[in-house]
């Protein structure tokens, strides 16, 4: 996906079963990001600064979903055991990382395999993307600002 395109219409499901369309966040922005796994350090941290200021991103007409391949269940624990204030998207069939372009072969320490690219996608009201903030940009500890700015 680029800058200027609609984002999906069906986003999937989250942590409870409940389907995540783009159209329940008609007239707010987006932020959609898309993360590794759940409970990994850098993953942790991006989550947890995104928490810290969550009522930054409400105060600006600001939504904010998470998306990794993990299962709804693995969320669950990943929200809990953080007190995550928004929705994780299950792609376990990883339709929509496909979707967005974000799932691909990575080179970890020599070593070549398929996972996601945290990505992070910010919609405007109508879920049309106007920002796209790739892998070798952001900043897990400061994500919220790099979002804010």
């Amino acid at each position: 996906m680029e800058v200027g395109q609609k984002l999906p219409e069906v986003l999937g499901k989250d942590q409870d079963g409940k389907e995540i369309k783009i159209d329940d966040f008609k007239g707010k922005k987006l932020v959609l990001y898309v993360y590794p796994k759940d409970n990994t350090p850098g993953c942790t941290t991006e989550a947890c600064n995104l928490r810290d200021n969550y009522e930054r991103f409400l105060a600006m007409g600001y939504a904010v979903v998470g998306v990794s391949i993990q299962d709804e269940k693995s969320h669950k624990k990943f929200i809990e055991k953080y007190q995550l204030p928004f929705p994780l998207i299950a792609d376990t069939d990883k339709r929509l990382v496909n979707e967005l372009g974000v799932y691909g072969e990575k080179k970890m320490y020599g070593k070549v395999t398929m996972g996601v690219f945290r990505t992070t996608f910010i919609a405007d009201e109508d879920g049309k993307i106007v920002r796209i903030i790739g892998p070798k940009e952001i900043k897990v500890k400061e994500h919220a600002e790099q979002i804010l700015v």
